[in-house]
Parts: structure tokens; sequence; C-alpha cells
């Protein structure tokens, strides 16, 4: 993921790069992950580009959001872009499409692979497409309406955000959902993108990579009905997305964002959406800036004055690595990150684990262990074509309850919230602690969503000192290295393990209860790590597991989340002494979540889950009160191969997500909502089975590719006949050269 401070750095040395984005090189394995995705620029024929990173301070873009009158709320019209963007008729879900000069010219579709989101019409596909009827969908009521809120290109756009001021939409609303439609064509890296509210982060998302003509094309759906606090009054948006265009970079983002609101009666089980949002930031909105704290340069604190008349409160944590730390789950612990100086080079180090730590007046509230979120470059860039990684297309935020902190917070005076990350400092691999001396670069935010009690004079009290049960996490880790007949070091193996609880328990006396809010979090983690042939391979054996639950005396849990993320790594770097460039790559990540309760961001129930009524007329509760359930693993190989010369480089690569989604009805049975099956080979989705309430909604298990068009379909070589065994020493055979 390329970033603003620290461009990816590319395979032709004699290509310039300003001098004061320029860092030691690390080994040559690990460029293949520590360095921004190194081989992220897998653009037309998955050449690297260079950089010149050259940042300006130029004004922002400005434009009013206009009410536009369309047949599919869902869909904006895209005046400029003359890309079609339909399935093959094989498929038969169809996606919304815009004008095309030449039905040949088909753009390549991107996807993430989600639940589908709920819109006027009833269940819509997280990328847009039209989902079968019958769900079950909550009928909208009255009349919807859509505004364009941005319809902008992204060029050279790094300190250049889009602005743009919105006015709430005449029609009444209290759901809101945004179409996010991108085209693309060229060169270019993928870039993170975060969304603001004056200055609040209310989305975070990233870019594909695109292709020579006729490009990329995708669509992203996202619920925000969250930010309702937000929605009903004028507000500044501001969407950053920095990207680069020059004679190497020649990739834009042509970008229309929609939102479209409307009223449907829904009980999911989880919260209303919040009284007020408070930003935890930068706080740059006001003359149109990001927002963003960059850790571990910045201080990401804020004071504020807390509300008085609190009865709930849920910080929200955003935050994701980047630059050097994009790969944090890969590195090694930092007594070892010379090990293989002298042969592949040093290693990005402080462990390969990571804690994102939130704290109120100094004390830990909370904390998340990150999601391992690979971008559209990472790795190899092939294994992420047209099937994107795991929330690439939608960053998932964290919920902490700071709800037993209302009777501090509701004292009158001033209080601090302040976001860190901490990775590990060990002793020569015997012990490790927590350091907060991370590697560049974190963009993190947070915001606190409130509930207030109806009297604006009530005041919460209860107990200002919260009962504490926090200690330090136990870590253990481990090394091995060993050395070749000559005393060069040949192998390292490492572990880390990491076990962590957090408990704050307050009594909370409110308007209308008086309760003890207990927050609770058990957190394990384990990675081992193998790298060979002297620093030039890697694999790493990453695991997260977590829950995270808010219990009310005298009731069920108000909120609980129980989450795991597997994710397994083999790669391997190899380059002969003619230079020429292999690169091989095998990526099972997966992610398993439960959600139940009164969670604040939309989970997937709400296009299965209409209000229900007793014949009493009263509510008959949510129809899956044990909750959402997610599960998605994804598995993929890839080559990549480029010549000494940097003329000429090809790959290929084979990727399958499976994604189950479902809810958990009052006798504790799980109901499939939404399932997916999807294979992509070469670029190309070769079969694809979905279905949504149990209803078959599409699918393209005959061998006939779909999902692209024009050139696209030639974009990667044929994968070997021998199904890629020994694939980098074939292709070293066939340029004379002889790898290590």
């Amino acid at each position: 993921m390329a970033s603003d401070e620290l461009e990816k750095k590319v395979l032709v040395a004699s290509e310039p790069i300003e001098p004061s984005t320029r860092q030691k090189p690390p080994s040559r394995c690990r460029k293949l992950l520590a360095y921004l995705a190194l081989f992220a620029i897998v653009i037309g024929f998955l050449s690297y580009p260079s950089v010149n990173e050259c940042l300006s301070n130029l004004s922002s873009s400005h434009a009013d959001s206009v009410v536009v009158d369309v047949a599919d709320p869902g869909v904006p019209v895209l005046a400029d872009v003359h890309v079609s963007a339909e399935r093959q008729p094989s498929m038969k879900r169809q996606l919304p499409t815009t004008s095309a000069p030449a039905a040949t010219a088909t753009a390549l579709e991107c996807f993430q692979v989600a639940q589908p989101v709920l819109m006027p019409q009833g269940a819509v596909g997280s990328d847009g497409s039209t989902v079968t009827s019958g769900t079950g969908s909550p009928a909208a009521q009255g009349d919807s309406c859509t505004l364009v809120l941005m319809d902008h290109v992204f060029a050279y756009s790094y300190g250049i955000p889009f602005v743009s001021n919105y006015t709430p939409p005449s029609c009444s609303f209290n759901r809101v959902v945004m179409n996010f439609t991108v085209v693309s064509e060229g060169r270019q890296f993928d870039r993170l993108a975060l969304m603001y509210m004056n200055d609040t982060e209310v989305w975070r998302t990233s870019t594909a990579e695109p292709t020579q003509h006729p490009g990329i094309r995708w669509v992203y759906m996202k619920d925000m009905t969250e930010y309702l606090y937000f929605w009903k009054s004028p507000q500044t948006i501001i969407f950053d997305l920095g990207n680069l265009i020059d004679s190497t970079y020649t990739g834009s983002f042509n970008t229309t964002l929609t939102a479209t609101f409307f009223t449907a009666d829904v009980d999911t089980g989880g919260a209303a959406p919040s009284d007020l949002i408070i930003p935890i930031s930068a706080r740059k909105g006001s003359t149109g800036g990001v927002s963003q704290f960059t850790l571990p340069q910045d201080n990401a604190t804020n004071t504020i004055s807390f509300p008085r008349n609190a009865n709930r409160a849920v910080f929200s944590v955003s935050a994701n690595g980047q630059a050097t730390e994009e790969f944090w789950w890969s590195n090694v612990l930092q007594s070892d990150t010379l090990a293989f100086e002298a042969t592949a080079g040093s290693l990005p180090g402080f462990s390969p684990f990571r804690e994102v730590q939130v704290f109120i007046d100094g004390q830990l509230a909370g904390v998340q262990w990150p999601f391992p979120v690979i971008f559209t470059g990472g790795v190899v860039p092939s294994l992420h074509r047209p099937i994107v990684g795991l929330d690439a297309f939608d960053l998932r935020e964290h919920e902490i309850d700071i709800t037993p902190w209302l009777p501090l917070l509701s004292d009158g005076a001033e209080h601090t919230f302040t976001i860190k990350v901490a990775g590990l400092d060990d002793n020569n691999g015997a012990s490790a602690s927590l350091t907060e001396s991370v590697a560049a670069s974190w963009y993190v935010t947070g915001k606190i969503f409130v509930w207030l009690d109806k009297d604006e004079n009530a005041v919460t009290t209860g107990d200002t000192t919260p009962n504490m049960l926090t200690s330090a996490p136990t870590i253990s880790v481990s090394h091995q290295l060993t050395q070749s007949a000559n005393g060069t070091n040949e192998t390292l193996a490492y572990t880390t393990s990491v076990q962590r609880t957090v408990t704050v328990s307050a009594r909370v006396t409110s308007q209308n209860s008086s309760r003890t809010a207990t927050w609770s979090q058990a957190l394990s983690y384990s990675n081992k790590g193998y790298i060979w042939d002297f620093g030039y391979s890697q694999i790493n054996d990453f695991s997260i597991t977590g829950s995270d639950e808010l219990l009310l005396s005298g009731a069920n849990a108000s909120y609980r989340a129980d989450y795991t993320y597997p994710l397994w790594c083999n790669s391997t770097y190899s380059e002969s002494a003619q230079g020429n460039l292999t690169i091989f790559a095998h990526l099972v990540q997966g992610l398993d979540l439960h959600v139940q309760g009164a969670a604040v961001f939309p989970t997937g129930l709400e296009p299965f889950s209409p209000r229900r009524q007793q014949q009493t007329g009263q509510c008959a509760g949510p129809r899956f009160p044990g909750g959402s359930d997610l599960s998605t693993s994804r598995d993929g190989t890839a080559w990549f191969f480029q010549t000494g010369d940097g003329t000429s480089s090809s790959g290929f690569g084979t990727t399958n997500q499976v994604f189950r989604f479902g809810g958990t009805t009052a006798k504790g049975a799980d109901a499939e909502l939404f399932y997916r099956d999807v294979t992509a080979t070469n670029g190309t989705v070769v079969a694809d089975e979905e279905r949504v309430a149990g209803v078959s909604v599409g699918g393209n298990d005959t061998g006939v590719a779909s999902g692209s068009g024009g050139s696209a379909a030639a974009l990667f070589a044929q994968a070997p006949e021998d199904g890629g065994k020994g694939g980098p020493r074939a292709f070293a055979g066939r340029q004379g050269a002889t790898l290590r």
C-alpha cells in the first residue's frame, strides 16, 4: 500500500527515488512484504514502475452535493465514464452498468466478497449486483432519494483531498447506504483512502490495481446508518485518496460516491444510532485537511469535555499499518533483524505482534489486535485480481465499550483519550515486553458513539474509579539460527505467543437505570515463523483469537463479539545471476466473526431482519437474537517473473474464496443467509456459486471465463502444466540462468 510519506520501492535500481524517501534496503525476501507490498504494481503486463514522489501542497477541490433522479437509487449516473461493467451473459447476477462505446471493451470487474446490504428495493449485493427477491427484506416506507456526494478523479492527489459540502436530502430517512464506484486503467499502486465527516473518520477503504485499457471497475455498497447523527445535519465531507500521476504512474481513479436515503423498519438486535459522535483525531476538518494520526511520530491524544447525561458510550478505533509496517505480521524479533544482513539484507523488527491500545486519562480502557489486511498489491499481486483480499474494500473497525467509565467522564472535567500502537522488544529471544517503538507508519483515528438520557440536566453517577482487573500480557518468544558450513546464517525459526485479558467494571447510574457495567476482553496470539535459504524464503503461521463482551447486571450480555483471524503465508524471492526475478507465494487467510447484541456497526443481518409484530401489536423481537455469524477463507497461489532489465514481466495465480454468512435463531439454529464460492485464475473468474437466503442467484461453474474482457484476459501468463512445481527454476532455465 503506497503512502504519502514512503512509497513502495521498485526493482530497477537506476530509476530515481526522492532522497527524502530513501530507506536502507531490507532483505530480498522481505522486499516482497516489508516495503509496502513491493511487488504491488502488477499493472498491465505486471511491470513495476518507479517512484518520483513530488508532493505538493495545493488547494483542495470543492463541490456541492446535488440531487439526482435515477431509476435505481443505488446506482449512480456516471456521465464521464465510458466503460461497460456488465458481466458475461452466462452469469445470472446482473451488475449495474455504464455506457460503453464498444461492446468488446469491457473493464475487469474487481470485487470484495461480502454479504448483501439493505436497499429500498431489498437485498443488494455488496458489489451493487441485484440479488433474488424473497429474502424477507424489510419493506421501504415512503420515497427514497439519492445524493451524489462525490464525482471526482484522483490523479495527482497527494495532500489534495476531495472536499465538499453535504446538505441533508428532503426525504425522510432512517437508513443510509453509500455506493462507491471506481474505474481506472493504466499503471498504478494500490492506494489507501479515508473518508471523513468534518473531523471524524467514517470509512476506510483501498483501491484495486488497474490494468491497461480497458482497465478495471469496482463497486462497493456500504451501509452507513450508524452515522445518522452526521447525515441529519450539514457536514463537510473530506475524501482522502492520495495518488501519483507521472510518466510512469499513469492510472488515475475515476470515482463516484452516492448515498441513498430511505426508511425501513429493521430489528437486528443491534444498537440504535447514537445521539452523539465525538472524534478522536488530528481535527483538521475545518481547513479541509485530513484528520488521521500517523504513529509513532504523532501524539494521538484529544482532550474533551464529555456530556454529563450519557447512559452508554462505545469507542471505535480504526488502525492499519502502512509503509514498513504494512506486513507487521511477518516481522522478526528485534534481536534477529540483522540475521541475514550479509546475504539478503536486514529485516523489519519489533516482532510480528501489534496491539492498538486505547487509554482514558492514562489508564488502559481496551485494546484491538489488528486484522492483517492484505491489500491488492500485497505479497504477490496476481493473488488479488479480480477477487480482492479480505476487508480490502472495507476495513473493519473495532468496538471498545467504555460505559464503565461514564461516572468518571460525567464529572464535568476534561478528560484525555489516547491511541497507541505497541510491538514487542525482546532480550535476545529469551523474553519480550511491550514497546511503543514500532516502525513507520500506523494510520489511526478513533471516535466515541454516545447515547444520551432524554433529560439534558441529568447527570450520570456511580463509581468514578472503575475496578481494573487488567495486567500486563503474558508473552513468550523463542528463536533459533542455523549456519551453513562457512558460518553464514542460513535459517531462522522463531515463535511469538501473547495472551491478554482486560476487565473494567463500575456501577453506572443514569436517568432510568442503575447497573454494574463490565467490559472484558480475552485474546490469544500465536505466530510461528521460519526463514530459510539465507533469508530469501519465509513462512508465517499466524492466528489471533479473541472475545469482547459488555455485561450489564440483571441482564444478558449487552454486546459480545468472538473472532478468529488465521493466516498462513509462504513466500519465496529468487534472483538469478542475470538479475531475473522470480516470486512465489501461497497465501491462506480466514476470518470468523460472531456478533451478538447491541453492536454499533451493521452486522449484515439488516436485509433479513424486518421488525416483527405480535398479534398484540408489540414487537416480537429480532429474527436472529443469537446474532450474526460470518466465516470466510481464502486460498491463493501465485507466481511472478521479471527479466533482469525490467522490460518483460508476467505472472499467474489462482485464488478461491468461500464465504458464509448467517444468523442464529432463538432456538440456537444457524440459518444460512448468504453463501458464495468463487474461484479466479489468471485474472478471470472461472467458477462462481452464490446463494441468498437459500436461493441461487448466480453461478458460473462451467469453466467459461467471466468478469473480464478486452485485453484483460491476457494479463497473466498461463500456469505451467506441472502445477507450478519448480516454476521458478523452469523460468530460470528459459532465461539461461541458475537460481539460488
